[in-house]
């Protein structure tokens, strides 16, 4: 696979948000809305797709929590590729770009609905931690930190 390094601009990544959000519309049903608002991605400088055959199937985003800590937001592969790793490898990459933006930590929601989310976290090393921010009374949130 090949990821490349881009912006939210990039309209590989838009198709796929779309996928994600509609995607997400399913799972979260009457919360969707809620949650979508944390989810714009205008102006994200740091975003990336990851290619299979020239075709776009995956992506990844970060998004700055405060001077130390980021958000990862916008994990995303296409139905047809998953539990194939590729979700580990943009994870991978999303860390190795934090890291060299100088921050410590890597943080990030998911919704409680989505168990095979919650194993990649689980299984990158991810800890459970308090819900953060926006999340801190949503039940159907799970919260997650990594430090780099």
């Amino acid at each position: 696979m090949n990821i490349i390094r881009t912006n939210s601009d990039h309209p590989d990544f838009q198709s796929l948000v779309q996928a994600l959000d509609h995607e997400l519309a399913i799972i979260d049903g009457d919360e969707h809305e809620f949650f979508a608002q944390f989810n714009k991605t205008a102006n994200l400088s740091t975003v990336l797709v990851g290619y299979e055959n020239d075709q776009p199937v995956a992506i990844g985003a970060l998004r700055p929590y405060d001077s130390e800590v980021v958000e990862v937001k916008r994990m995303y592969v296409v139905d047809s590729l998953r539990g194939k790793g590729i979700a580990s490898q943009v994870l991978a990459e999303l860390e190795i770009w934090a890291a060299e933006l100088g921050f410590k930590k890597c943080i990030l929601e998911t919704g409680k609905k989505q168990p095979d989310a919650i194993a990649l976290y689980k299984k990158n090393g991810y800890a459970v931690i308090p819900n953060f921010g926006q999340y801190a009374e949503i039940d159907n949130s799970v919260c997650f930190e990594k430090t780099l």
